[in-house]
């Protein structure tokens, strides 16, 4: 090798090192945060990883589980009740007095 030759390769060096090791680490912050965060990791062939739950993230699971199943209850009960308020609602005047004037024992036959 000519001495022009092995002074290139030592200007080059440095920056080629430089590269690699900037590289690696940001691979290593890469997956770093994939962990982190539970995005899935890739093996060797591309398939996928997921690394795996602590107990905390299965406790916060199972708590958000079961708010989800009281909301859905009160959902349903306010469905309902919304159900009896636009009957009401729709129902015309002469209807809803005789009704109550029915209850009332009033005689008046419902119509």
């Amino acid at each position: 090798m000519s001495p022009e030759n092995l002074a290139a390769i030592r200007e080059l060096a440095g920056p080629i090192a430089a590269i690699g090791v900037t590289g690696t680490l940001g691979w290593v912050v890469t997956t770093w945060l994939r962990i982190k965060h539970g995005y899935p990791l890739e093996g060797s062939w591309g398939q996928k990883i997921y690394p795996k739950t602590n107990d905390q993230a299965m406790q916060r699971i199972a708590l958000l589980t079961s708010e989800n199943a009281e909301l859905h209850a009160q959902l349903g009960s306010l469905k309902d009740r919304l159900a009896t308020v636009e009957r009401i609602v729709t129902d015309s005047g002469y209807q809803l007095t005789a009704q109550i004037e029915a209850l009332r024992g009033d005689g008046k036959p419902m119509n």
